[in-house]
C-alpha cells in the first residue's frame, strides 16, 4: 500500500531525458521485486513531463475507493504542484469494475474544485477483446497459478484491449472534455528520437586542436615510434584507415578508447595486448590501443571496420580484474 501507479509521458526531448533518468533510478536505486521511485526523484526530474493519475492503483484513486476524499484531493494537488499547472490530469476509466464508477463521480467533483482537467483513458494489456482468455492463461503461467485457483491475480472486467473511439464515447457520454484531452495531450508531445545515428560523447581535445587533428597527431607520433624506416605505402595504409574512421564518424570514439587505456597505463593498471578484429588496425596499434603489429601478422583492417559495416567498431579491452572498476569510474567521471 505504500506504492502507487502513475503515468508519465514525455512532452519534449527534455522530458524524454528526464524519463530515462527516472526509469534508471527506479531500476538501479529503487528495485525491490519491481522498479520504483521516490517522490523526490519526480521533483528533481519533472521538467518536460505530463503526468496522469493512473488506474485504481494510483494514489488518488486508492484514497477515493477508501472514502478518503480530502486525502485524495491533497494528493492530486501535490502532483499538480510537482509537475506544474496543466501538466497533471485526473484519469477516468471504465473497465466494468464497480469501484471505477464510484471513483469517476468523485474525480468529476475534484476536477471542478481544483481546476485539474480530466482525461478518459483505457488500460491496455492486450490488443483485441477476444485476447482476454489467452491473456488470463499467460498471467497464470507468469504467476505460477492455475485457472481454477480462486485466490490469484486476474484482471476483472475483461476490457483491457484497445477500444475504438466509438466505444470510448459510449462509455463516457457525460465527459466531453475528458474525451478530447487525450488528443490534446498527444498534440503536445513532440519527442524526436533519431534512429541510425550513433550517440557518442565528444572527447575534450587540448586547445588549438580539433578532434580530427588531434587523432592524426597521436597516430603519426605512434607511427614514427613503431615504424621509423617504413616505406610510403605503410603511411598510405594509416591515411586510408584514418579516412575511413573520419567518414564513419568515429574520430572521438578512438580518442575516448585511447584516453581510458592511457589512463590505465599511467596508473599502473594492467591492460591486455588487444584481441579481436581491432588488432587488424594500424591506427589502434599506433595509438597504443593494441600492442599487436597488424603489418607483421598480415591482419586485415576491413575485418574491423569498413564502410559497409553499420554497427559500431568493437574494441575488446582487457583490464586487470582487481582494478578494472577504476577505469570504469574514470570514464563515468569524465563523460
Amino acid at each position: 500500500d505504500r506504492y502507487y501507479h502513475l503515468v508519465l509521458l514525455a512532452e519534449n526531448n527534455t522530458g524524454y531525458q528526464n524519463l530515462m533518468k527516472i526509469v534508471s533510478k527506479g531500476f538501479v536505486d529503487g528495485f525491490y521485486y519491481k522498479p520504483r521511485i521516490d517522490e523526490e526523484v519526480m521533483r528533481e526530474s519533472h521538467e518536460g513531463i505530463i503526468a496522469l493519475s493512473a488506474c485504481l492503483a494510483g494514489e488518488v484513486a486508492r484514497f477515493l475507493t477508501r472514502g478518503m476524499y480530502p486525502d485524495a484531493k491533497k494528493a492530486a494537488l501535490r502532483y499538480q504542484e510537482i509537475f506544474g499547472e496543466g501538466n497533471f490530469f485526473l484519469e477516468l476509466q471504465d473497465h466494468g469494475i464497480p469501484e471505477q464508477g464510484l471513483v469517476n463521480q468523485q474525480l468529476f467533483k475534484m476536477s471542478e474544485e481544483t481546476g485539474i482537467e480530466l482525461v478518459a483513458t483505457n488500460d491496455i494489456h492486450y490488443t483485441y477483446a477476444e485476447d482476454a482468455k489467452p491473456h488470463d492463461i499467460l498471467l497464470c503461467i507468469q504467476t505460477g497459478k492455475k485457472l481454477s485457483d480462486e485466490n490469484r491475480m486476474r484482471y476483472d472486467g475483461g476490457q483491457y484491449y484497445v477500444k475504438s473511439e466509438e466505444e470510448m464515447l459510449r462509455l463516457f457520454p457525460y465527459a466531453k472534455q475528458a474525451l478530447e484531452n487525450p488528443q490534446k495531450i498527444g498534440d503536445r508531445c513532440h519527442v524526436e528520437i533519431e534512429f541510425g545515428v550513433t550517440k557518442l560523447p565528444k572527447y575534450d581535445v587540448p586547445g588549438g586542436y580539433t578532434s580530427w587533428e588531434y587523432l592524426n597527431k597521436l597516430c603519426y607520433e605512434g607511427f614514427e615510434k613503431h615504424y621509423p624506416d617504413m616505406p610510403d605505402e605503410l603511411k598510405e595504409r594509416l591515411d586510408y584507415e584514418l579516412d575511413i574512421i573520419k567518414k564513419m564518424g568515429y574520430v572521438d570514439y578512438f580518442l575516448i578508447v585511447w584516453d581510458f587505456i592511457k589512463y590505465a597505463k599511467d596508473h599502473d593498471i594492467m591492460v591486455g595486448p588487444g584481441r579481436g578484429s581491432a588488432a587488424g588496425s594500424i591506427v589502434s596499434y599506433c595509438l597504443g590501443i593494441t600492442n599487436i603489429d597488424p603489418i607483421r601478422y598480415q591482419l586485415l583492417f576491413e575485418r574491423f571496420l569498413n564502410p559497409e559495416r553499420v554497427s559500431m567498431p568493437d574494441i575488446d579491452v582487457d583490464f586487470c580484474f582487481e582494478r578494472r572498476q577504476e577505469v570504469i569510474d574514470y570514464v563515468v567521471r569524465k563523460y
